[in-house]
C-alpha cells in the first residue's frame, strides 16, 4: 500500500536519499526542513518521519503540537538515542522511536507496522467495558473514571483496550506488546513499562491493574 509521507528532515542530503529510497518503493514524499512546515502539511500525509533537531522549533515540541489536533501515525527518526528523549518521545505519542543511521529495510517494516495500527485504530469498534467505576469506550476511545475523562494518550489507551477486551483474565506481556506494537514490539519492551505507569497513575485504581509475575497483567480484580 502507497503511503503518504511527510519527511521532516533539515539535513538535505539525508531528506533527499531517503525520499529517494522511499518513492522507490512507490511511497510518495513531501519533504519540509522546518518544523513550522511539518504543522502546516502533516493533515495531508498517512505518515510523518520526525527528525528531533530542527532549525525553528524542537522536534518533540513540534510532536506534541501535532497529537494535539490528530492520530496521524508519527515516527520519531532521530540522531538522539538517550533513554530520556525516547521516553519522552513515546509519551508524547510517537508511534515508533528509530535512532539514526536506520537500516531502509528495518524502516520500511516499521512503517507498515504504523500504518497497519492506525488502520485497525480507525475501525469503529463500539464496546464500552465497565469495570467497577472505570468506563472504557473502545469506539470513542474515551476512558471514564468515576465520571472524568482521564485523558489516556494514543499508547496508554491501546495498552488498556487489549487489557480490556478480556477483563479479569491473563494477558501474557508478549502478547500485549504483539497486539500493540505488532512487528516492532522486540525493539519497544521498555516503553511498555513507561507506558504502563502512566496508565496505572490516570486509573488511579489500585489493584485494579495487576502485574502477573513472570506472565504479564491482568484488568480487574479476584
Amino acid at each position: 500500500m502507497a503511503v503518504r509521507v511527510l519527511l521532516v528532515e533539515d539535513d538535505a542530503g539525508v531528506a533527499a536519499a531517503l525520499a529517494e529510497s522511499l518513492h522507490a518503493r512507490g511511497h510518495p514524499v513531501t519533504s519540509v526542513a522546518r518544523g513550522a512546515d511539518a504543522l502546516h502539511r502533516h493533515r495531508a500525509a498517512d505518515l510523518v518521519l520526525l527528525d528531533l533537531g530542527l532549525p525553528d522549533l524542537d522536534g518533540l515540541d513540534v510532536l506534541r503540537k501535532i497529537r494535539a489536533v490528530s492520530p496521524v501515525p508519527v515516527i520519531v527518526l532521530t540522531a538522539r538515542g538517550d533513554e530520556r528523549s525516547v521516553v519522552r518521545g513515546l509519551r508524547l505519542g510517537a508511534d515508533d522511536y528509530l535512532t539514526k543511521p536506520v537500516r531502509l529495510a528495518e524502516l520500511l517494516a516499521r512503517m507498515d507496522a504504523v500504518v497497519r495500527r492506525a488502520v485497525a485504530r480507525a475501525t469503529p469498534a463500539g464496546d464500552v467495558v465497565r469495570i467497577e467505576d472505570v468506563e472504557i469506550d473502545l469506539g470513542a476511545r474515551r476512558v471514564l473514571v468515576a465520571g472524568h475523562d482521564i485523558g489516556l494518550t494514543t499508547k496508554e489507551f491501546e495498552i488498556l483496550a487489549v487489557l480490556a477486551a478480556r477483563p479479569g483474565t491473563a494477558v501474557s506481556r508478549q502478547q500485549l506488546m504483539d497486539e500493540v506494537w505488532g512487528d516492532a514490539y522486540l525493539a519497544v519492551s521498555r516503553s511498555l513499562d513507561v507506558h504502563l505507569t502512566g496508565l496505572r497513575a490516570k486509573l488511579d485504581r489500585p489493584g485494579l491493574l495487576t502485574t502477573i509475575r513472570g506472565f504479564g497483567y491482568r484488568l480487574g480484580r479476584d
